[in-house]
């Protein structure tokens, strides 16, 4: 297996898997990737790219599924496991499965392609890729990114407010003690006064958040 830029890539760069049978090839998507700033790791077969994902139970991982993959891009005819199937086993595990794949193919096939694009793969290449496909999957990648960012951060901001609204209506509860009926406290005009817009700032609250 040839790991690619993994010591001196910076954490803001794409990490691609790269999965190719030929040698050739391989250099190639490598070459490009590296020009559109990516960090780029390649391995030859479907079971090793199992293997770097630490989805090989047999053979344990090779060590290096700690690292996140933002991409794999995969050959389609390749020996042992095709890119197809590869795909398949990516798009069942519960840990990988939004992990953008990108099928690559010397034949332009339709029923391949198709197949392909329904298991859940994100675009077909027919080889030769091109330096324009590159930069047209890795910024389609980016886009992904950012959307499903602004998703986990609606998300977080919704919980932290209803946390928020649950601490807040837990301290009104608590410090609402009834007054004793053997010493009764004469509530002044002035008081019912202040309290009256605050009970409607609350219940305004809580209709913004429902």
């Amino acid at each position: 297996m040839e790991v690619a830029g993994e010591v001196l890539a910076s954490e803001s760069q794409l990490h691609v898997l790269a999965v190719d049978d030929s040698h050739v090839d391989r250099k190639v998507i490598e070459k490009l990737l590296k020009i559109s700033s990516c960090k780029v790791t390649t391995v030859e077969s479907g079971a090793r790219a199992l293997q770097f994902l630490g989805l090989d139970e047999e053979k344990g991982s090779l060590g290096f599924n700690g690292l996140k993959v933002n991409l794999i891009m995969t050959d389609y005819s390749m020996p042992g496991m095709t890119g197809y199937e590869l795909l398949k086993r990516i798009k069942r595990s519960s840990t990988f499965r939004e992990i953008p794949v990108v099928i690559m193919s010397s034949e332009n096939i339709l029923t391949r392609i198709d197949s392909c694009l329904e298991e859940g793969a994100e675009e077909f290449l027919v080889k030769p890729v091109k330096l324009s496909d590159v930069k047209r999957v890795m910024n389609d990648c980016i886009r992904r990114g950012e959307t499903e960012g602004n998703k986990r951060r609606r998300v977080d901001k919704r919980k932290f407010e209803d946390d928020n609204h649950a601490s807040s209506s837990s301290s009104s509860s608590s410090s609402s003690i009834p007054s004793s009926p053997s010493s009764p406290l004469p509530s002044s005009p002035s008081t019912a006064a202040t309290s009256s817009p605050l009970h409607s700032l609350k219940r305004a609250k809580l209709r913004d958040h429902n």
